[in-house]
């Protein structure tokens, strides 16, 4: 039940999607992999859209080069721990939710408990090891991987629906070089954008999900098409889940 402030903070949005959607939105547990360039706009948009509990992972520290694109920390931030850092920002900006800041390396030790009652775990991650790790945690516990990347001017996004939908392992059963790669903030915003929205939509059950699609954003051109992805036959993550559902 919402509270008559919760009602007034989330007014204009529930002239979209209704008290219940805002419901489920508090109802709701998100579990974001990453407090970097993708991980702040999505932390704090869903944070703004009164999701009720936000828990984020890093191991990092804020350092200087992340400032160009980390829009929730700052420069006295600098040496402290992301986690800490961001947590605050959310805090500040909205004190209705919960928020766990969890300063740790995602690895196959820790996942479990990080994505332990998520009702969608978001992809913010700059490595494929993390992100096959995040997708294979999705698939086990049937809950939906929102993914996202970036690279310069370019950004990709796609929804994960085990047992319905291609999973991340169809998209790059390879993973790409691992190197650093350009990054613009503009690019993180837009992205990290795409990914709250996503999240946002599947929990209140509005509009159409990026399941079996790849949005691709060009912002050398200001250009967004999206493309129909396949699931690969065979796929050592999925492939299981779709013979399951298979009638």
């Amino acid at each position: 039940m919402l509270s008559e402030r919760e009602r007034e903070r989330y007014r204009r949005q529930t002239m979209i999607f209704g008290e219940e959607g805002q419901e489920r939105l508090k109802g709701a547990t998100v579990f974001i992999a990453g407090a970097g360039g993708l991980g702040c706009p999505i932390a704090l948009y869903l944070a703004a859209a009164g999701v009720g509990r936000i828990r984020f992972a890093d191991r990092d520290t804020v350092d200087l080069s992340n400032l160009n694109r980390q829009v929730l920390h700052a420069t006295p931030d600098l040496g402290r721990p992301k986690v800490v850092s961001a947590a605050e920002k959310l805090a500040a900006l909205n004190p209705e939710i919960a928020v766990e800041a969890v300063r740790t390396v995602i690895d196959a030790a820790t996942v479990a408990d990080l994505a332990a009652g998520a009702d969608v775990i978001v992809d913010a991650m700059d490595n494929f090891e993390t992100r096959y790790l995040l997708n294979e945690t999705a698939l086990a516990r049937k809950i939906p991987l929102v993914h996202g990347g970036i690279s310069g001017f370019f950004g990709q996004a796609t929804t994960v629906i085990p047992g319905r939908t291609p999973c991340l392992r169809c998209l790059f059963p390879t993973p790409p070089p691992d190197e650093t790669f350009p990054a613009l903030g503009t690019t993180a915003g837009v992205i990290g954008l795409v990914q709250a929205n996503e999240t946002i939509k599947y929990l209140t059950r509005s509009g159409d999900l990026l399941a079996g699609r790849l949005l691709l954003w060009d912002g050398t051109r200001s250009t967004m098409e999206t493309i129909d992805l396949k699931r690969q036959a065979g796929c050592p993550a999925c492939g299981h889940l779709h013979e399951e559902v298979r009638p």
